[in-house]
């Protein structure tokens, strides 16, 4: 068993234990651009 006093490193991969695809940046900045579209026909409609 591993001493409590001393600190446990672990990387960041491990940490993570899985990919991390960069869809997000692509699906936040397209869903913001259709909700203002969608508003914008609402609105003006």
């Amino acid at each position: 068993m591993a001493d409590p006093d001393e600190p446990i490193h672990v990387t960041k991969e491990d940490a993570r234990a899985g990919s991390t695809p960069r869809t997000t940046r692509y699906i936040l900045p397209i869903s913001l651009v259709l909700v203002i579209v969608i508003f914008a026909y609402l609105v003006l409609r």
